[in-house]
């Protein structure tokens, strides 16, 4: 009789072939109407999903948006419009390797390359001569610690909502991520820059003298309270 673990493994190649032929779900109505309220530009060969609703009458104020891993701009879909009732524009974007934005394969995924992403949509839109808020989470934390390292003209970076890994360092949705293991490693590898940047990207928290603010919730089950604001201070 053959090991268990053989028939186990016999059994699972078959089921793997099938999921992998699963074609992915259909968009629900909310993001299709996300999508074509939307537009694209490129970036180095790669369409570039954003939003960019004007809001406020009076203010002059800008954000841009940084989406969590493993995310999208749509994150930011439930307070979209409190945001335009405070800005003048609010803006997103899809990451590369996330959400409506292409997803290259093989391709190495970098937070230098999303930092400079956000910087081509800025100039793409004619605003890289203005001032811009940058509301970020998790994910989008370490690209805008890249985008404060290079001293990026910014009025305020609000880290919310962050994941431990972000400050252990103090630092679309993904259509079916673990269909291409490889892809999935290869965007994970954040986490290994993370680590070997750190000093670049806390630095830039410690140094910088753009006006920063944190959005912390003290329930927050993956960064204890009061130990995580210990760290982060």
């Amino acid at each position: 009789m053959k090991e268990w673990w053989v028939q186990v493994g016999l059994l699972s190649v078959p089921l793997l072939a099938v999921y992998l032929h699963i074609p992915p779900p259909k968009l629900s109505p909310a993001l299709l109407s996300w999508r074509s309220s939307g537009s694209y530009f490129i970036y180095k060969d790669q369409n570039i999903f954003y939003k960019d609703s004007i809001g406020a009458v009076g203010s002059s104020d800008i954000v841009v948006l940084l989406h969590g891993f493993p995310t999208s701009s749509y994150d930011w879909c439930k307070i979209w419009e409190g945001l335009t009732q405070r800005f003048h524009r609010v803006i997103a974007l899809d990451f590369v390797g996330f959400g409506f934005s292409d997803k290259p394969r093989p391709h190495r995924y970098s937070i230098f390359e999303q930092a400079s992403i956000v910087e081509g949509l800025v100039h793409h839109l004619g605003l890289h001569h203005q001032r811009i808020n940058l509301l970020s989470h998790d994910y989008g934390d370490t690209v805008a610690q890249e985008l404060l390292h290079r001293s990026l003209q910014t009025l305020m970076v609000a880290l919310c909502c962050p994941h431990q890994d972000d400050f252990q360092q103090i630092s679309g949705r993904m259509h079916h991520p673990l269909r291409n293991n490889r892809f999935l490693f290869s965007i994970l590898q954040y986490i290994n820059q993370r680590k070997k940047h750190r000093d670049r990207w806390v630095g830039a928290l410690m140094s910088t003298s753009v006006p920063l603010h944190l959005i912390y919730g003290p329930l927050d089950p993956v960064n204890p309270h009061p130990e995580f604001l210990q760290l982060y201070k």
